[in-house]
């Protein structure tokens, strides 16, 4: 006789609704066999058109109602933010056994998990923006280059497996998201890649989820919805994950840093809009801000032996992913044989010369506010701040800001500053790994919580592969 066996809710993640505002479980105890149906997931389909936006939009600028104030005011923390004594010891009435008094969602209340707050859904439909980017870039590569050509970097047929299992990740994580949204969820797009061949498509990719992971980091303690924050967390330590990956497969150290850094939505925004060239008529349109481009002109290359010695081998873009289209063969990591010199797919490459360096001069050109970019060309750069000074170096749980040199404003806007040289903690390089810079009229005191205070005063932004 088969067996059966009673499940709570088992499979409902299909009924979580933004609309009927339906609770992720079930109120009855319901009996199946073993053999249960599964839940569907989002409608999805392999896109099939590449390449950047040829027509004219219908629509420009970010969503937007009555704006009550040019910039959030900075306030002191709230009065009884000093308040408990944390010592150790219990301060109030245990609600249950073994079970301490505070946090939140915590009062036995059934979780609903669904948007509660204009902030809650312009977040969550940020992130599945992300979601379907993803989605298509991972299988577009596998569809684009030859087995020869991963191979020629080390990645073989098991690994190329592990990019389609990550694309099929990424169906589950745009379904909860779009469960969470509901039937006005941002569908499917186009895109646009800036990658030629494997090293770059890695090279992208790894620097794209990291984008995505930080966007989530940024605002997820910020969400009025404790259970969607919950559901995006389960979601996001898979993101985590896949940047770790593709950082390996790219011959990079896999975590160099130890902390990972969060970002505002109008940065993770800023990244990500430049690459997804259309999308549906009635598509979802988002909150965030777009900044200018922050181009690093001598952005370290992870392709070559010497990864620091480099000028313009990028291609192009927020993103600065690298080029290998300059580079003599034998000046290429992958064809290197001695120890710390090359950097084929592995689990970890220790590379004997760094990528970045305290003291490192590192050279910028930025765009002028006002060009036109992301879905259908539709959304619009802009900056409200003035005349930046200073370079902002967004590493784990720290902004450090070094003063800009040789400023040049005009038909080219650049200047240089100087690598900083400082830890997060004693041993720990604060700047590290694949991390983010922004370029600001202010060297303002912000911290992980509150790093969107900064927005009124950055005036362009970029990824800086500093290892």
């Amino acid at each position: 006789m088969a067996s059966s066996t009673s499940v709570r809710g088992t499979a409902l993640l299909c009924l979580i609704n933004a609309a009927q505002a339906i609770p992720f479980a079930s109120k009855a105890q319901t009996t199946f066999s073993v053999a249960t149906s599964e839940p569907p997931v989002v409608p999805h389909t392999d896109v099939t058109s590449h390449g950047p936006y040829t027509g004219t939009p219908t629509t420009t600028g970010a969503l937007s109602t009555s704006v009550l104030a040019s910039a959030i005011p900075h306030l002191p923390p709230p009065d009884d933010a000093y308040d408990y004594p944390a010592d150790g010891k219990l301060h109030g009435d245990q609600p249950a056994p073994f079970t301490p008094s505070g946090g939140l969602g915590t009062n036995g209340s059934e979780p609903v998990y669904r948007v509660q707050s204009d902030f809650d859904y312009q977040s969550l439909a940020l992130a599945l923006y992300q979601e379907w980017i993803e989605l298509d870039l991972f299988h577009w590569g596998l569809a684009t280059f030859s087995d020869e050509e991963f191979e020629a970097y080390g990645i073989d047929a098991e690994d190329r497996f592990l990019i389609q299992h990550m694309a099929n990740q990424e169906i589950g994580h745009a379904t909860v998201i779009t469960n969470m949204l509901g039937a006005q969820a941002p569908k499917q797009c186009t895109y646009n890649y800036p990658v030629s061949n494997v090293a770059e498509f890695i090279d992208f990719n790894q620097k794209l989820t990291r984008w995505g992971e930080a966007g989530v980091y940024g605002f997820l303690p910020h969400l009025n919805s404790g259970p969607a924050a919950q559901l995006l967390l389960q979601s996001i330590t898979i993101e985590a994950r896949q940047q770790l990956i593709f950082r390996q497969f790219g011959g990079n150290f896999p975590m160099p840093e130890w902390h990972t850094p969060g970002l505002p939505q109008s940065w993770a925004w800023t990244l990500l809009a430049p690459y997804i060239s259309s999308c549906p008529a009635d598509q979802t349109r988002l909150v965030w801000q777009n900044f200018p481009a922050l181009h690093v002109l001598n952005q370290p290359n992870p392709a070559r032996i010497n990864g620091s010695d480099v000028w313009n081998e990028t291609t192009g873009g927020y993103a600065n992913t690298l080029s290998t289209a300059d580079i003599p063969e034998d000046e290429l990591c992958v064809n290197a044989t001695g120890v710390g010199s090359n950097c084929e797919a592995a689990i970890s490459n220790n590379r004997s010369i760094p990528l970045s360096y305290p003291g490192r001069q590192v050279f910028l050109e930025w765009d002028d506010p006002g060009k036109v970019v992301g879905p259908n060309n539709s959304y619009v750069t802009s900056a409200s701040c003035g005349q930046p000074l200073f370079a902002a170096w967004v590493s784990q749980l720290n902004v450090t800001y070094t003063p800009l040199q040789n400023i040049s404003l005009g038909d080219v806007n650049s200047a240089y500053t100087v690598q900083p040289n400082m830890s997060t903690w004693e041993g720990d390089p604060a700047v590290n790994g694949t991390m983010f810079l922004a370029l600001t009229d202010l060297d303002l005191y912000v911290t992980p919580y509150n790093l969107s205070m900064l927005n009124p005063h950055v005036a362009a932004l970029a990824v800086y592969q500093a290892g």
